[in-house]
């Protein structure tokens, strides 16, 4: 397996960018025209491995036609999900329960509704792509200030989950701060109809509801969005050790309107992203183009895939896997991780660019259709990659006692980060501000992203599974963390509603809205706390995550993965090859420090 090696570094340093590429496919996919459909995610794979069943599929076009929709179904009784174009969400919103729901699709509400240049409003259909919706502003003079760094999400589905972008200041990074109104379709009585258009001005009492809303009020028509003035921002990205992380992680975000961090604990490096806004005047025609979010050649994704999983084997060493992983980040350093100052070339900092230029990117999506032989990386049409991606926010305060835990697991063993953690894309850090949203943040929070290698067969473990397991627990149990609604496995929204001061004012909203829970799933209602918990327990659970380990049968002890205690926050149940003996040696080695 050693030999998969040198072929495994070329691969995953090379990253070329094609003129084309073949858009994603579509997440449901019907038998009979828009009947009898199989519902999913971009992927190509909800956290469960479960398929999701629809009975049809509608694609409205106008929101009189959305109207109708909502009112088939609410007249028949049957379930109700909304599926957007490229459907992102890792867990299961666009599944609708059972095999007799029916998915809206939103593909085709895509236009801009009105711009108003002089008041700085924008009026969108909610399937508008956050591409699309960006470059209209643009041209119009005007800018949203703050989005996620992906931009094939829809206005909807990104409201929907709470995505956000980076930002401490103003209204903060998260794109719901900055709604104003929008209209929203939900079922009615049947003396209305069956359905009924709700329009939520900036003072309506329910807004704080349906700007994030995980899909389960009705369906969004129509988005109000406060802009800006067109504006251009500079960005350097300077590498740092991060001996004094606890320290910086908080200050950084409060010094620089944009700031991000991603931290390489197996390094011992942070790279601090110095990302502020700056007069529309200052030369500089710069572009984010992030690499890994650009079309790849098919046969080279397929190719590292299969060295990916050369490296979970056991007898290939850890140092084999740091060096798999190290050329992949000097890579995307050299190459400004996709920056450069004309939209071609990176010729250094700092990178000077206008807002809608470099908030965010996605050239993968972009093109025509080129039979297949590029694509984005996670296509679930190749055999290419496949992995968890786990979300979740701290708030400040917290945040510097976390690192140091963070820092003691990773003295522990650095090598584990190479391949617990994918070694290539670190740990991310994202700066979000409180929120007056029912189910947004309380607190200034940083959320962080976890990306790690996923098996294709259930059960099978990974190479220090216990490593992010332990990384996670500790944030969501010890510091109260929140899972990122759209990003992230069944066990960590266990209990989670109970750390939303509001979530009771949300449910209200809800029952108001959706009485009958037509927009509701057994998923939502398990996550919301209506009704069971949204953990599976049985065997492998742990390993999928699907449950925290009480038993090591849910874990694999067939191949010698046992549920331990974690090895710094011991409170933790994680899937580990660690033997019994470790445990006690390593415990007894904290108490005798203790005294």
């Amino acid at each position: 397996m050693e030999s998969l090696l040198p072929f495994l570094i070329l691969a995953l340093g090379v990253l070329v960018q094609l003129c084309c590429c073949s858009p994603p496919p579509d997440p449901v996919v019907c038998t009979h025209g828009t009947a009898n459909c199989t519902v999913t995610n971009t992927y190509g794979s909800y956290t469960d491995r479960s398929i999701c069943h629809a009975a049809n599929i509608t694609y409205p076009r106008t929101e009189q036609e959305l109207v109708a929709a909502v009112a088939a179904a609410a007249s028949a009784k049957r379930k109700l999900k909304v599926a957007t174009k490229h459907s992102h969400s890792i867990p299961k919103l666009s599944c609708p329960g059972g095999r007799d729901g029916t998915i809206i699709s939103t593909a085709r509400l895509n236009r801009t509704v009105h711009i108003d240049a002089a008041k700085r409003l924008m009026t969108v259909e909610s399937g508008m792509v956050l591409r699309d919706l960006i470059a209209a502003a643009a041209a119009a003079g005007l800018a949203l200030p703050n989005s996620p760094y992906w931009y094939g999400l829809s206005i909807g589905g990104l409201l929907a989950t709470g995505a956000h972008g980076s930002s401490l200041w103003g209204k903060g990074g998260a794109v719901h701060e900055y709604v104003v109104g929008l209209r929203i379709v939900t079922p009615a009585p049947a003396s209305q109809g069956f359905a009924t258009v709700r329009e939520l001005g900036a003072d309506h009492p329910d807004l704080d509801a349906a700007k994030v809303s995980l899909g389960v009020l009705g369906v969004i028509s129509q988005v109000t969005l406060a802009l800006e003035p067109l504006f251009k921002r500079s960005v350097t990205y300077l590498k740092r050790g991060d001996s004094d992380l606890a320290d910086q992680v908080v200050p950084w975000g409060r010094l620089h309107e944009f700031a991000d961090l991603t931290w390489y604990p197996q390094h011992g490096t942070v790279m601090y992203r110095q990302d502020d806004r700056v007069d529309i005047s200052t030369p500089g025609n710069g572009l984010s183009d992030y690499l890994t979010l650009r079309a790849s050649p098919n046969h080279g994704t397929i190719g590292v895939r299969v060295a990916e999983e050369s490296m979970q084997m056991k007898n290939v060493t850890d140092v084999a896997r740091c060096a798999a992983a190290q050329l992949p980040v000097s890579v995307q350093e050299q190459q400004a991780f996709g920056f450069t100052n004309d939209g071609v070339s990176f010729t250094g900092y700092p990178v000077v660019g206008y807002q809608h230029r470099m908030q965010a990117s996605g050239t993968c999506i972009d093109g025509p259709e080129d039979g297949l032989l590029t694509s984005c990386i996670w296509d679930p049409r190749i055999r290419g990659s496949f992995f968890y991606n786990s979300g979740f926010s701290i708030a400040l305060s917290k945040v510097p006692a976390f690192v140091a835990d963070v820092q003691r697991l990773r003295d522990l063993n650095p090598d584990m980060f190479c391949t617990g953690v994918d070694g290539r894309i670190g740990m991310m850090g994202r700066y979000v501000k409180a929120s007056s949203a029912y189910l947004g943040k309380a607190e200034d929070s940083i959320d962080l992203d976890v990306l790690f290698y996923r098996s294709r067969t259930y059960g099978i473990p990974r190479v220090y599974a216990d490593l992010v397991d332990e990384i996670e627990q500790m944030a969501l149990n010890k510091y109260g963390g929140l899972p990122h609604w759209g990003k992230n496995r069944d066990f960590a929204f266990d209990g989670a509603i109970a750390k939303y001061p509001k979530a009771d004012k949300f449910l209200l909203v809800k029952n108001m809205y959706d009485p009958d829970g037509l927009f509701s799933s057994e998923w939502s209602d398990q996550v919301l706390g209506i009704r069971g918990r949204p953990t599976i327990v049985k065997k492998g659970c742990a390993i999928e995550g699907l449950c925290v380990c009480s038993d090591d049968s849910h874990c694999a002890p067939e191949q010698g993965y046992f549920c331990r205690p974690g090895k710094v926050y011991q409170e933790a149940r994680v899937c580990s090859t660690e033997t019994n003996d470790w445990f006690l040696s390593n415990m007894r080695i904290v108490c005798e420090n203790s005294q």
